[in-house]
């Protein structure tokens, strides 16, 4: 039954709910106590929760998390992604978290499975270094800018 300002659900003619009439078209409304607790966890999803979860972690979980947030078309789309890594910290620790984020961040690859196969491969336990650029040796058949000017 419904009122003009109120709408009314019975079951076998018990009233089980009431709720305040909502007019704006293709708008439903939901009440989050009458959520499943699942549903109740995933609504509590956002970037800046995900983002501050990681920072409280590492500043390069951080970055990692807002790269992979950034990386997508609707933030929602990285909310799983978030999840996952920042799980981690609970599997393999939080040193091995860091250490896989910061090698992902060098690599400029931005998902879930990136991390996952740092991990796997114990890759953030190897020391990671940038190899020095190489100067071309000075020889008669290299030809320098000005050559081409």
């Amino acid at each position: 039954m419904y009122t003009k300002s109120t709408v009314e659900i019975y079951h076998k003619y018990n009233r089980i709910a009431i709720h305040p009439r909502n007019y704006k078209p293709y708008i439903h409304t939901t009440i989050p106590e009458h959520m499943a607790s699942t549903h109740q966890f995933v609504a509590q999803w956002s970037a800046a929760r995900f983002i501050d979860w990681a920072s409280s972690i590492d500043e390069s979980v951080a970055e990692y998390i807002i790269q992979i947030i950034e990386s997508r078309n609707h933030p929602e789309q990285a909310y799983k992604s978030c999840l996952g890594i920042l799980n981690f910290e609970k599997k393999v620790g939080k040193e091995r978290l860091i250490n896989a984020c910061k090698r992902a961040l060098d690599f400029k690859i931005y998902n879930f499975k990136t991390i996952q196969n740092i991990l796997e491969n114990n890759l953030d336990q190897i020391e990671f270094e940038q190899e020095p650029e190489q100067e071309l040796p000075i020889h008669a058949n290299i030809r320098g800018k000005q050559y081409y000017n």
